[in-house]
Protein backbone atom coordinates (compact mmCIF):
# COMPACT_ATOMS: atom_id res chain seq x y z
CA UNK A 1 0.00 0.00 0.00
CA UNK A 2 1.37 3.14 -0.89
CA UNK A 3 2.60 5.71 1.61
CA UNK A 4 0.55 8.61 2.20
CA UNK A 5 2.23 12.08 2.01
CA UNK A 6 0.62 15.36 2.53
CA UNK A 7 -0.29 17.27 -0.11
CA UNK A 8 1.56 20.32 -1.11
CA UNK A 9 1.74 23.51 0.13
CA UNK A 10 0.60 25.05 -3.18
CA UNK A 11 -2.21 22.93 -3.91
CA UNK A 12 -3.56 23.75 0.08
CA UNK A 13 -3.41 27.22 -0.28
CA UNK A 14 -5.02 27.50 -3.82
CA UNK A 15 -8.13 25.55 -2.35
CA UNK A 16 -7.89 27.74 0.27
CA UNK A 17 -7.97 30.90 -1.72
CA UNK A 18 -10.73 29.63 -3.86
CA UNK A 19 -12.96 28.35 -0.83
CA UNK A 20 -12.45 31.91 0.49
CA UNK A 21 -13.18 33.68 -3.08
CA UNK A 22 -16.08 30.99 -3.47
CA UNK A 23 -18.15 32.64 -0.08
CA UNK A 24 -17.18 36.32 -1.78
CA UNK A 25 -18.88 35.03 -5.45
CA UNK A 26 -21.68 33.46 -2.93
CA UNK A 27 -22.35 36.62 -1.37
CA UNK A 28 -22.55 38.52 -4.45
CA UNK A 29 -24.84 36.38 -6.54
CA UNK A 30 -26.90 36.11 -3.32
CA UNK A 31 -27.24 39.71 -3.46
CA UNK A 32 -28.29 39.38 -7.13
CA UNK A 33 -30.82 37.14 -6.75
CA UNK A 34 -32.31 39.10 -3.73
CA UNK A 35 -32.93 41.95 -5.79
CA UNK A 36 -34.17 40.52 -8.71
CA UNK A 37 -37.21 42.37 -10.48
CA UNK A 38 -36.66 44.85 -7.23
CA UNK A 39 -35.63 48.64 -9.51
CA UNK A 40 -38.45 50.77 -9.51
CA UNK A 41 -36.71 52.70 -12.47
CA UNK A 42 -35.42 51.03 -16.03
CA UNK A 43 -33.64 49.74 -17.66
CA UNK A 44 -34.49 46.39 -16.73
CA UNK A 45 -32.35 43.42 -17.45
CA UNK A 46 -34.64 41.89 -20.16
CA UNK A 47 -34.40 45.12 -21.69
CA UNK A 48 -30.59 45.21 -21.80
CA UNK A 49 -28.99 42.16 -21.42
CA UNK A 50 -27.84 40.14 -24.53
CA UNK A 51 -26.51 36.71 -23.78
CA UNK A 52 -22.80 36.58 -24.57
CA UNK A 53 -22.81 33.23 -26.14
CA UNK A 54 -19.55 33.53 -28.07
CA UNK A 55 -17.70 34.99 -25.23
CA UNK A 56 -18.91 32.13 -22.90
CA UNK A 57 -17.79 29.64 -24.91
CA UNK A 58 -14.37 31.21 -25.65
CA UNK A 59 -13.54 31.35 -21.68
CA UNK A 60 -15.07 28.06 -21.43
CA UNK A 61 -12.46 26.57 -23.94
CA UNK A 62 -9.64 28.15 -22.44
CA UNK A 63 -10.24 25.46 -20.03
CA UNK A 64 -10.08 22.75 -22.07
CA UNK A 65 -6.40 24.71 -23.30
CA UNK A 66 -4.87 24.96 -19.59
CA UNK A 67 -6.00 21.26 -18.53
CA UNK A 68 -3.80 20.49 -22.30
CA UNK A 69 -1.12 22.98 -21.43
CA UNK A 70 -0.31 21.44 -18.03
CA UNK A 71 -0.68 17.89 -19.73
CA UNK A 72 2.20 19.01 -21.73
CA UNK A 73 4.26 20.47 -19.60
CA UNK A 74 3.87 17.27 -17.15
CA UNK A 75 4.72 14.89 -20.80
CA UNK A 76 7.76 17.63 -21.21
CA UNK A 77 6.66 19.15 -24.16
CA UNK A 78 7.67 23.29 -23.48
CA UNK A 79 6.62 24.24 -27.09
CA UNK A 80 3.13 22.56 -26.77
CA UNK A 81 2.74 24.10 -23.25
CA UNK A 82 3.54 27.41 -24.62
CA UNK A 83 1.17 27.38 -26.95
CA UNK A 84 -1.39 25.62 -25.04
CA UNK A 85 -0.89 28.46 -22.02
CA UNK A 86 -0.60 31.37 -25.06
CA UNK A 87 -4.38 30.02 -26.33
CA UNK A 88 -5.43 30.12 -22.81
CA UNK A 89 -4.42 33.94 -22.97
CA UNK A 90 -5.88 34.84 -25.64
CA UNK A 91 -9.48 32.84 -25.16
CA UNK A 92 -9.54 34.78 -21.50
CA UNK A 93 -8.85 38.03 -23.28
CA UNK A 94 -11.60 37.57 -25.77
CA UNK A 95 -13.69 37.32 -23.14
CA UNK A 96 -12.03 39.95 -21.35
CA UNK A 97 -12.76 42.51 -24.60
CA UNK A 98 -16.63 41.06 -24.76
CA UNK A 99 -17.39 41.93 -21.10
CA UNK A 100 -15.66 45.84 -21.88
CA UNK A 101 -18.15 45.63 -25.07
CA UNK A 102 -21.31 45.15 -22.73
CA UNK A 103 -20.04 47.45 -20.59
CA UNK A 104 -19.60 50.16 -22.94
CA UNK A 105 -23.15 49.02 -24.72
CA UNK A 106 -24.69 49.08 -21.32
CA UNK A 107 -22.95 52.50 -20.50
CA UNK A 108 -23.21 54.24 -23.45
CA UNK A 109 -26.26 52.85 -25.38
CA UNK A 110 -28.31 51.77 -22.42
CA UNK A 111 -27.25 54.71 -19.92
CA UNK A 112 -27.20 51.87 -17.11
CA UNK A 113 -24.76 52.39 -14.44
CA UNK A 114 -23.91 51.50 -11.27
CA UNK A 115 -26.12 54.10 -9.81
CA UNK A 116 -28.80 53.91 -12.11
CA UNK A 117 -31.18 51.47 -10.03
CA UNK A 118 -30.42 48.41 -8.02
CA UNK A 119 -30.38 45.72 -11.16
CA UNK A 120 -27.04 47.92 -12.20
CA UNK A 121 -25.27 48.15 -8.96
CA UNK A 122 -25.55 43.92 -8.64
CA UNK A 123 -25.26 43.19 -12.48
CA UNK A 124 -21.94 45.89 -11.93
CA UNK A 125 -20.68 44.74 -8.41
CA UNK A 126 -20.89 41.09 -9.75
CA UNK A 127 -20.07 40.90 -13.59
CA UNK A 128 -17.12 43.47 -12.59
CA UNK A 129 -16.45 40.95 -9.50
CA UNK A 130 -15.92 38.02 -11.96
CA UNK A 131 -14.06 40.50 -14.69
CA UNK A 132 -11.54 41.38 -11.74
CA UNK A 133 -10.97 37.46 -11.39
CA UNK A 134 -10.04 37.18 -14.85
CA UNK A 135 -7.84 39.80 -14.84
CA UNK A 136 -5.57 38.58 -12.23
CA UNK A 137 -5.69 35.25 -14.36
CA UNK A 138 -4.67 36.92 -16.89
CA UNK A 139 -1.58 38.50 -15.73
CA UNK A 140 -0.62 35.68 -13.48
CA UNK A 141 -1.13 33.36 -17.45
CA UNK A 142 0.78 36.13 -19.00
CA UNK A 143 3.98 36.16 -16.26
CA UNK A 144 3.85 32.13 -16.95
CA UNK A 145 4.05 32.92 -20.62
CA UNK A 146 6.81 35.47 -20.64
CA UNK A 147 8.56 33.07 -18.66
CA UNK A 148 8.26 30.06 -21.08
CA UNK A 149 9.03 32.52 -23.83
CA UNK A 150 12.46 33.10 -21.88
CA UNK A 151 13.28 29.64 -21.52
CA UNK A 152 12.90 29.55 -17.72
CA UNK A 153 9.71 26.72 -17.70
CA UNK A 154 10.92 23.71 -17.68
CA UNK A 155 8.69 20.12 -17.06
CA UNK A 156 9.33 20.46 -13.09
CA UNK A 157 6.93 23.43 -12.75
CA UNK A 158 4.28 21.76 -14.07
CA UNK A 159 2.91 21.32 -10.23
CA UNK A 160 3.02 24.96 -10.14
CA UNK A 161 1.37 25.41 -13.32
CA UNK A 162 -1.33 23.11 -12.46
CA UNK A 163 -2.07 25.26 -9.59
CA UNK A 164 -2.43 28.29 -11.19
CA UNK A 165 -4.55 26.35 -13.72
CA UNK A 166 -6.71 25.59 -10.56
CA UNK A 167 -7.65 28.99 -10.14
CA UNK A 168 -8.55 29.41 -14.05
CA UNK A 169 -10.99 26.75 -13.95
CA UNK A 170 -12.27 28.35 -10.77
CA UNK A 171 -12.79 31.96 -12.20
CA UNK A 172 -14.34 29.79 -15.37
CA UNK A 173 -16.82 27.62 -13.37
CA UNK A 174 -17.56 31.00 -11.50
CA UNK A 175 -18.61 32.21 -14.64
CA UNK A 176 -21.01 29.44 -15.66
CA UNK A 177 -23.08 30.51 -12.24
CA UNK A 178 -22.91 34.16 -13.52
CA UNK A 179 -24.14 33.58 -16.34
CA UNK A 180 -27.09 31.45 -15.58
CA UNK A 181 -28.03 33.87 -12.47
CA UNK A 182 -27.67 37.33 -14.84
CA UNK A 183 -28.64 35.99 -18.37
CA UNK A 184 -30.84 33.00 -18.03
CA UNK A 185 -32.57 33.42 -14.34
CA UNK A 186 -32.45 37.36 -14.12
CA UNK A 187 -34.26 37.75 -17.22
Amino acid sequence: MPRWELPSRGVVGMYCLIAAEAAIFTIFVVAYIFYIGKSVSGPQPRDVLHVPIFFTICLLSSSITIHFAVRSLRAGNVRSFTAWWLLTIVLGALFLAGTAQEWRHLIYDEGLTIQTNLFGTTYYSLVGLHAFHVTVGLLALAAVSLLAILGYVREEHAERAEILSMYWHFVDAVWVVVFVVVYIVGR
